[in-house]
């Protein structure tokens, strides 16, 4: 049985003690938190749980085995590598970490300890996009074209991030996850409308190799709330909106193709291809239970998680270079995650 002590129980903590429950192998023991009201809280649905305003008596207690960090993200690098330090598991929330340096560091000491470094990256395991990644590798979709995503709602404003950390992580996680190449360069815009806060609407442009190309549309100032990710092949499309009560994901057998006239590239002919649509059937199951499941069967075999740290060093990474384009009104920034595979040890 892994014990896991839980830090943080804000916005996201009491959904990661509520799934922690429900996971076979995994028992929840404690949790910290700074505010006494959050405590009590903890106290009323789960009384026999240990709590404590201190996260450093978990850390310290021999009897746990893994920290779980759900607080904001300017605290994650500290509080993760004391529980490394200590030889604790780590779970970490979105995003990982503040700086690509920071997270090389973690990534160090949780290898140098053999422990699990993991981050919590919550839609690459839902049913949708495990079923959208099945798709793509099977070469379905034939070249990939394009990933086009649109994340915006009213809120919630962050006072540490702004709405790229926030909201584009998600669509960079999922990118990093099911497409073939990495980024190679990022430019990005945006602009803050709250005296005193962050980005609150941003444009995301990230080119690949093999002309593939993605842009991500994330607000926090949107009347409606969409959740929509298009992404084109050469051979058939997919449409993925999670805001659908079912068939989130629906591939069409839509595209073009492209004749040469014998005389002259002039001639080049493009035709429309317009087939079917269907909804493949998705495992229902909630992320986060699935995500923490995958948590726990690591710690208990020594595996490497799928969004283990390598996975958030590369988001953080074009986080960061999408953050230094921002600020320079747009200007593309070129990138070469390759070297964060080797800088990490795992090439």
């Amino acid at each position: 049985m892994i014990k896991i002590g839980v830090i943080g129980y804000g916005y996201w903590g009491p959904n990661l003690v509520r799934n922690m429950f429900e996971v076979p192998g995994a028992s929840v023991v404690a949790v910290s938190d700074m505010r006494q009201d959050r405590l009590r809280l903890v106290n009323c649905r789960y009384p026999s749980l240990f709590v404590s305003t201190d996260y450093r008596s978990l850390i310290d207690d021999p009897d746990i085995d893994a920290i779980a960090i759900a607080t904001p993200v300017h605290a994650h690098y500290e509080l993760a590598l004391e529980a490394l330090r200590a030889g604790k598991h780590v779970f970490v929330e979105k995003p990982m970490i503040s700086t690509s340096e920071q997270a090389l560091r973690l990534i160090d000491e949780a290898d140098r300890r053999d422990l699990v470094l993991m981050v919590d990256h919550t839609f690459v395991y839902t049913g949708a996009v495990r079923k959208i990644k099945q798709v793509v590798a099977s070469g379905m979709l034939g070249d990939i074209y394009y990933y086009d995503s649109t994340r915006i709602n009213l809120g919630l404003f962050q006072r540490d991030v702004d709405v790229i950390w926030d909201l584009a992580v998600h669509d960079l996680a999922i990118m990093e996850y099911i497409l073939p190449s990495v980024p190679c360069a990022v430019a990005a815009t945006g602009i803050n409308h709250v005296m005193g806060g962050t980005e609150n609407l941003a444009y995301l442009t990230v080119f690949f190799e093999q002309n593939l190309i993605a842009h991500v549309n994330v607000n926090w100032l949107s009347p409606v709330k969409i959740r929509r990710t298009l992404i084109g092949g050469s051979k058939q499309m997919i449409v993925y909106d999670d805001m659908e009560p079912s068939e989130k994901v629906k591939i069409y057998d839509k595209g073009i193709t492209i004749t040469n006239g014998s005389d002259s590239l002039y001639q080049a002919m493009v035709n429309y291809r317009s087939g079917d649509m269907f909804a493949p059937q998705l495992d229902v199951s909630e992320a986060l239970k699935m995500e923490l499941q995958h948590f726990v069967d690591c710690v208990e075999n020594g595996a490497i998680p799928i969004t283990g740290g390598l996975s958030g060093l590369q988001v953080v990474r074009v986080l960061e270079i999408a953050s230094q384009s921002m600020r320079q009104r747009g200007k593309l920034i070129e990138c070469d995650l390759d070297c964060l595979r080797i800088a990490s040890g795992a090439a």
